[in-house]
């Protein structure tokens, strides 16, 4: 018999999960499914995360507010995800999260694993871990 079905309502949604200044991630779903994970991240006003990767696991961002940026590719690649648009980042694909902008960004993050998997590093492809 599978597991009942689980609501997270959004009063019970906390600042859970790995911080970088300026960026709040916030846990919705973890540590439920063996499989799969999901969150919100809010970048603030003028901010950016730090270069990392998700281990091995592929993530999927579903744009909620605001107009973000995912940098990709070295730093040499950025692609603008306005309210509604989605993207794809691999497992291991180094990437950062960008809020040039005035307002808050919201994106709704579902990734591929039980717990989320951040891995902060020194820069691009340095392998490094903060």
């Amino acid at each position: 018999m599978p597991p009942p079905v689980h609501v997270t309502k959004a009063s019970d949604i906390k600042t859970s999960t790995a911080q970088t200044q300026g960026m709040i991630r916030q846990g919705a779903i973890v540590d439920l499914s063996d499989n799969i994970s999901a969150s919100v991240m809010i970048a603030k006003p003028h901010s950016s995360s730090a270069v990392h990767h998700h281990g091995h696991q592929d993530t999927v961002v579903y744009a909620l507010a605001g107009h973000g940026t995912l940098v990709s590719e070295g730093g040499e690649k950025r692609q603008d995800l306005s309210p509604g648009d989605f993207a794809l980042i691999p497992a291991g694909a180094e990437h950062q999260e960008v809020n040039d902008g005035d307002d808050e960004v919201t994106w709704i993050i579902t990734r591929s694993g039980r717990v989320p998997e951040v891995e902060n590093l020194e820069g691009w492809g340095t392998g490094s871990v903060k």
